[in-house]
């Protein structure tokens, strides 16, 4: 048997490596110390995407201290695969995980530290810039990064704002002739794996405002300044950012790179699975393993269940799903090319318990899911073994 096992992190508890070696024990104690297991860190776009892209291409970290979400000084990362390609991760400067729970709130948070690791990389003349949007703690519709970056948003009277979400509402003037000209001469990658736009019940802030510490009154105030941020971006660009899928990712920060810097967008996990070459991969592989944290209705619209799953369909190659839970609509991953879904959780019990045992449940789980596919391989030997009996006959 040959497995190959790519799943997402698993937020809170399991790192994709994780899973990966607690799949290949639980593989190896099922079918024997000789079954051959790979595993690829993976991610879609969030949190993980450097560290997956690294061990796909190499390259090295750089940090430096920017301005996090929560407008401290923090560390982040990015990586440089080689002399003109760098990755940056949203994540890393701006990210939910790193935001303390008492600051998070999307209306005081910023997304300048994420532009400020794309003004580095400007700097040590990098010309070829992807950025992951996924995991953040921000709402600003990416003021914060463009005045990273030489813009300037101003109020009725002129004063300058700092780009966090509750500026949004108070912008009159965008004044974009301040960002750094090189920003013209490069190539600019938007990696995200949603689609949603930047206003509206699907927007940036109903869709992902209440995970970043959005009451009801907060996402109201917020929405109603995104709806006018959307307006100045329209009378500054000649594009509406709800016509461009994935402009909500972020906090908006999509919409301020894919329309007002012109970056392209693409699916994150299609492009961490390229780089990983792993169509090539599946030519070796009886079966591949996936899954993530909570499997809902969210997981077919461009996360890595879903890029793992259409690609095993399309070269014939079954792919099984054990994600830590599942929520509404979690059944309809099996239209994209996942076989079959379980998860680790096996009895009712709180968030806290099932992050706290996770590595035991996911192993437990695994074990199970290794047992069902020994059992129908042995059903599919017992019944060809009665076929040719019959057609022995």
């Amino acid at each position: 048997m040959n497995f190959l096992f790519v799943s997402d992190s698993f937020k809170g508890s399991l790192t994709s490596e994780d899973t990966a070696e607690l799949l290949t024990r639980a593989a190896r104690e099922v079918f024997g110390a000789d079954t051959v297991c790979q595993g690829l860190p993976v991610a879609d776009g969030g949190e993980g995407t450097i560290t997956a892209i690294k061990h796909a291409s190499g390259g090295e970290f750089i940090a430096m201290t920017v301005t996090g979400a929560a407008g401290n000084p923090v560390t982040a990362r990015y990586l440089a695969i080689d002399g003109k390609r760098a990755v940056i991760e949203m994540a890393e400067a701006s990210g939910l995980t790193g935001t303390p729970p008492e600051k998070r709130n999307p209306l005081y948070t910023t997304s300048r530290g994420t532009g400020e690791l794309i003004r580095d990389a400007l700097r040590r003349g990098f010309t070829d810039i992807a950025v992951s949007l996924g995991g953040s703690a921000t709402n600003d519709g990416g003021m914060g990064a463009l005045i990273a970056l030489g813009a300037v948003f101003r109020d009725e009277v002129g004063t300058p704002l700092s780009g966090r979400g509750e500026d949004l509402i108070y912008v009159r003037e965008a004044d974009l002739s301040g960002l750094d000209p090189r920003l013209q001469e490069i190539k600019l990658t938007v990696m995200n794996d949603v689609r949603n736009p930047l206003t509206g019940p699907r927007g940036a802030t109903m869709t992902y405002g209440p995970q970043k510490g959005g009451t009801p009154e907060i996402l109201a105030r917020l929405e109603q300044g995104m709806r006018h941020y959307r307006e100045i971006i329209i009378e500054k660009t000649g594009r509406d950012p709800d016509a461009l899928p994935g402009a909500g990712a972020a906090g908006g920060l999509g919409a301020a790179l894919g329309i007002i810097l012109r970056g392209e967008m693409r699916s994150g996990i299609d492009t961490v699975l390229d780089l990983l070459d792993f169509d090539a991969r599946l030519k070796e592989t009886d079966l591949v393993v996936t899954g993530e944290g909570r499997t809902d209705s969210q997981t077919a619209s461009g996360k890595v269940m879903q890029a793992v799953g259409e690609r095993c369909r399309k070269h014939g190659v079954p792919a099984a799903g054990l994600s830590g839970s599942m929520g509404d609509g979690a059944m309809e991953i099996l239209d994209h090319g996942i076989c079959s879904l379980m998860t680790s959780v096996n009895a009712p019990m709180s968030l806290d318990t099932a992050l706290t045992r996770a590595r035991e449940l996911y192993y437990d789980a695994a074990l199970r899911m290794f047992l069902f596919i020994r059992t129908g391989m042995e059903m599919g030997r017992r019944g060809a073994q009665a076929e040719q009996g019959i057609l022995g006959k």
